[in-house]
């Protein structure tokens, strides 16, 4: 399997962001780590071998991002409105830089479908949700879709364009609402076995609904827990029999 390692310095972060690119075919598949963790997480835990097989039939490209959670959220040493500053650059980073990174990859027609897991669950729907122009859809994995239960009490407009659960039932424009309606592939995944909380995908599937936004939530068994085992099993699957 083909595995390129990049980067460049961010303009919309001022910092270096690594990019680990797996495969040489297919549509673009990002993954966005969990909690604060990097670029090769996926791939230190054992889940890009568990989508190997896939990556090296051409079904996708896998581009696994940086993250920077633990320079937002989950720092505790700043005001918590930088935090919501700093998830602010982030997306300004994945949309201006990651997507045209992609484009130049593959091509401009590409389809884009973000994934993640926990934390990177979050970023991965989010995105998809305030910029339906540029990505076709998620795969989400045992996810929060509400960012307050990042922020510890701390609300602003940033959290709040950045809380798929909020902003979502307020969404009046036509044409964003148009182009989510017309998504095929928004899956919502979640364990029922231990550290799982199924109840927020299923909230957030109540919250598409209301909307009209066509999406799948599918809940494992009660064996099944929020742990590494968990996402190579989902993954794969998702990608093999919904794509």
């Amino acid at each position: 399997m083909r595995r390129e390692i990049g980067g460049w310095h961010s303009p919309a972060l001022n910092k270096n962001m690594e990019i680990a690119v797996y495969g040489h075919y297919g549509f673009a598949l990002v993954l966005f780590p969990t909690a604060a963790a990097d670029f090769l997480e996926y791939e230190r835990f054992h889940l890009i071998d568990s989508l190997a097989p896939l990556i090296e039939a051409g079904k996708f490209k896998a581009f696994s991002i940086n993250s920077i959670n633990n320079e937002s959220w989950l720092n505790d040493h700043i005001p918590p409105p930088y935090k919501a500053v700093r998830h602010q650059q982030f997306n300004q980073y994945i949309c201006d830089e990651v997507v045209p990174f992609i484009r130049q990859q593959c091509s401009p027609e590409t389809m884009i479908i973000t994934t993640g897991a926990s934390f990177g669950a979050l970023h991965a729907a989010n995105q998809l949700f305030r910029r339906p122009d540029l990505f076709d859809g998620t795969i989400a994995m045992s996810g929060t879709y509400d960012l307050k239960a990042y922020t510890n009490g701390y609300y602003d407009d940033n959290c709040y364009f950045n809380s798929p659960a909020d902003y979502l039932p307020n969404l009046t424009d036509e044409s964003v609402l148009a182009s989510l309606r017309a998504k095929k592939h928004i899956y919502i995944l979640s364990g029922q076995g231990d550290y799982e909380r199924p109840d927020r995908s299923v909230q957030f599937g109540h919250v598409l609904s209301s909307m009209g936004i066509p999406h799948e939530v599918d809940l494992w068994g009660h064996d099944v827990p929020h742990e590494w085992p968990t996402w190579r099993k989902m993954l794969p699957y998702v990608l093999s029999t919904k794509f």
